[in-house]
């Protein structure tokens, strides 16, 4: 990956330091242990065993320098796992993430969501090696809106269901733990940048995972089955997964180099792709034609009928903004799975070249 100029990007801040990400084993995590450690990064990980089979971490293959499979709700494991890693920069990727999921199991919900962090901060504060932590909560995060509106970062937090309620808490506890012992040197050396990271729904290649749109979709093409959806008028902002790691990746490069300090940032999709679940579907079926889908007019759990993000804030401060569009995100995704389903192929390392390549020719900052 070195040959294909990578370890560059972000200033090569990350060439040869010391990057640890917790949930690493799933699908957002692997995409991004992928993309440090083609920037050069020594990677270690703490996490679960991968909880979908195939998954995109196994497919991936990526060697360590350490890894560490606990359960983040065992604080004496974490602790011990992070003082062996010394991290620079932690990005906070473990999580219970599933809505529906929260709904059958709210204490392991909040024991790993809400515990789980506090058992990682209070790692941090006894681990001099690390400078910033980069915790990846959820749009969700937001008390909804009476009259839809954007979410932006001083936006009150709430949260109707577990999930989002459990990732709201944790903003709080990122917000504590900042004032009462990261702003100020505790005799480390340096003080400890912690911010947050408030992403949409992310798609792309080697989710497996249960009870979501896409992976669903894609199992609906290999196994015949007609795709059943619970609400087709539902609106999220949809996003490939490199779009919000590549903001998790900037945000944690101004922090380190101290060109920003920030306490959240939200990381969106472009304009054109907040769009309903209707028309996700609509437009995979372009690319899978054959596959079926009615709507379950059956009893759910509630969910927000918008979600839509204002990142006007990292575009200011951190000169970011997403990269692929509506089309070109649910291409390259639908040609990942093709290629996977037919041959055995794994594109990731295609997409994410493709990526950089497309931000590089958009000017962006951080690819230049």
């Amino acid at each position: 990956m070195e040959a294909l100029g990578l370890n560059p990007l972000f200033g090569g801040l990350y060439a040869g330091r010391r990057v640890l990400v917790t949930g690493h084993t799933g699908f957002k995590g692997s995409w991004l242990v992928l993309w440090l450690q083609a920037l050069g990064a020594e990677v270690s990980g703490l996490a679960l065993d991968p909880d979908t089979d195939p998954s995109h971490w196994q497919l991936l293959n990526l060697q360590l320098k350490h890894e560490a499979r606990i359960d983040l709700r065992d604080a004496a494991a974490v602790t011990a796992a992070i003082a062996a890693a010394a991290p620079e920069v932690i990005f906070h990727l473990a999580a219970q993430p599933l809505v529906r999921r929260s709904y059958r199991e709210p204490a392991t919900t909040f024991d790993t969501n809400v515990g789980g962090l506090v058992h990682l901060l209070d790692a941090v504060r006894v681990c001099p090696s690390v400078r910033v932590v980069i915790n990846a909560t959820t749009d969700k995060v937001y008390e909804p809106h009476a009259v839809p509106d954007v979410y932006r970062e001083d936006d009150r937090l709430g949260g109707h269901d577990p999930y989002s309620t459990s990732k709201a808490c944790a903003e709080l506890v990122s917000t504590c733990y900042r004032r009462s012992y990261f702003d100020f040197d505790d005799g480390r050396g340096h003080t400890v940048q912690l911010a947050t990271a408030r992403a949409g729904n992310v798609i792309g290649g080697g989710d497996w995972g249960e009870d979501r749109l896409v992976p669903d979709f894609m199992r609906a093409t290999s196994s015949g089955r007609t795709l059943r959806i619970r609400n087709p008028r539902a609106t999220r902002p949809w996003q490939h997964v490199l779009d919000p790691l590549s903001g998790y990746l900037r945000a944690a490069q101004a922090l380190l180099s101290g060109t920003a300090g920030g306490d959240a940032w939200n990381f969106g999709p472009a304009a054109d792709a907040t769009l309903t679940v209707g028309d996700v579907v609509a437009r995979l079926q372009r690319e899978f034609p054959k596959v079926k889908v009615e709507t379950d007019a059956g009893p759910h759990p509630h969910e927000a009928g918008q979600l839509s993000l204002d990142c006007s804030k990292a575009a200011r401060e951190l000169a970011w903004r997403p990269v692929w569009n509506a089309d070109t995100t649910l291409q390259r995704t639908a040609q990942w799975y093709r290629a996977y389903s037919t041959g055995g192929s794994v594109c990731s390392r295609d997409d994410l070249v493709a990526y950089v390549d497309d931000a590089r020719s958009a000017g962006l900052e951080w690819a230049t």
